[in-house]
């Protein structure tokens, strides 16, 4: 089954994404089509937005799910008008807190993302562009500085995880691919070895990860359900014998492998 879900927002919609995604995680079943579209502050680019929107509902057939945060009236009753099922963050959530809190709230565009201080702003870039930087085991030489170092085979959600703990946590985070011959000599690549304790494993299930890499590289050996048994194995036995801490990344979306890794760590967040 698939469906369209809309993030739309009048400033970056990352909000909108955060918590739409978190609500769509819980129905596994359902494939989305997740569309973002940020910057939705005048007529001209709510209509387009609706148009959108609409032609969504025709090809699919049901009513896309739109997740919002728009401040400015107006522009969020253009988007109620389209053919779609409204999730407005704000009126959820909003009301009910000043309700509680007996306070009207501002109503700021991008107020939840505005940035509280040079530093942290800062921290937050060095941090993305020292996962990006040691992506894959790409360079190897400034591990010392990295916080955390992932570790795991090919597709198991290193990349994405890295890139979440810098932008979220302003964390940085490298990672390292366990290749064949580094699985089948159940060792540490000598890259990693002067770095143990800045180590932590992601693992996969067999079947799910051939699913990711037959998505890449079909009908190879590399995405087979045999090679993948293989080296999600090697990977497990390095992480068992040399007590490097893990976890599974199959059922959990990647702010949830984020926080679990900062929980077993005790890595200290830089951004809350």
């Amino acid at each position: 089954m698939k469906r369209t879900a809309f993030f739309i927002s009048d400033g970056t919609g990352i909000t909108a994404e955060t918590l739409g995604n978190s609500l769509l995680a819980q129905f596994e079943h359902i494939e989305f089509e997740r569309i973002t579209i940020p910057y939705v502050d005048n007529e001209e680019s709510a209509k387009d937005a609706v148009q959108r929107i609409n032609k969504a509902a025709v090809i699919d057939g049901k009513q896309p799910v739109i997740f919002d945060t728009i401040v400015n009236q107006s522009i969020r009753e253009m988007i109620y008008n389209a053919n779609g099922f409204m999730m407005d963050v704000f009126e959820s959530f909003l009301k009910p807190l000043e309700s509680v809190l007996e306070s009207s709230s501002s109503y700021s565009v991008g107020k939840s993302h505005s940035v509280p201080d040079d530093d942290s702003y800062k921290v937050r870039i060095d941090a993305v562009h020292f996962a990006l930087d040691n992506d894959d085991g790409a360079r190897t030489r400034y591990y010392d500085q990295a916080d955390v170092i992932l570790i795991g085979v090919s597709r198991s959600g290193k990349t994405p995880t890295c890139l979440y703990l810098a932008l979220q946590f302003g964390i940085k985070a490298a990672n390292y691919p366990l290749t064949e011959d580094d699985l089948d000599d159940v060792q540490l690549p000598k890259p990693l070895r002067a770095h143990r304790e800045k180590l932590f494993g992601l693992s996969i299930e067999a079947e799910r990860l051939a699913a990711i890499r037959t998505e890449r590289k079909s009908n190879s050996k590399y995405a087979s359900l045999s090679q993948c048994e293989s080296e999600v194995r090697g990977a497990e036995a390095i992480y068992n014998r040399l007590r490097i801490p893990y976890l599974h990344s199959t059922h959990a979306s990647v702010e949830e492998i984020s926080t679990r890794i900062l929980a077993k760590t005790k890595i200290e967040r830089r951004l809350q």
